[in-house]
């Protein structure tokens, strides 16, 4: 076991707390699971599909958004949201190095 906790938590795994607590929540992880390969989908379409309010929809895709899940772009009076698979990948490939190097 290493012996000092009080180390500092690296750069690259404070930002991808952040997408963990983001898919923490059961309702933030259907809304990623919503989205096929290379899709993009609009808060309308998401709650048209969910048994939240608009206004949650809208709460959750902020989330997964300001922790880097979902990408976004906003055309016209619509933000459209997609995977952010770049983000993802970096971070779960963080962990498995980890993991790789460590067990």
């Amino acid at each position: 076991m290493k012996n000092d906790y009080t180390q500092t938590i690296p750069a690259e795994w404070a930002a991808m707390s952040k997408i963990f607590v983001a898919l923490g929540d059961e309702h933030r992880q259907r809304i990623v699971l919503l989205f096929e390969r290379g899709e993009r989908l609009n808060v309308g379409q998401i709650a048209e599909v969910s048994t939240l309010a608009r206004s949650t929809v809208s709460h959750h895709l902020k989330v997964l958004h300001d922790a880097g899940v979902l990408a976004s772009e906003k055309i016209g009076k619509e933000v459209w949201f997609w995977i952010n698979r770049p983000a993802l990948e970096e971070t779960f490939g963080n962990v498995l190095d980890y993991v790789k190097e460590n067990t």
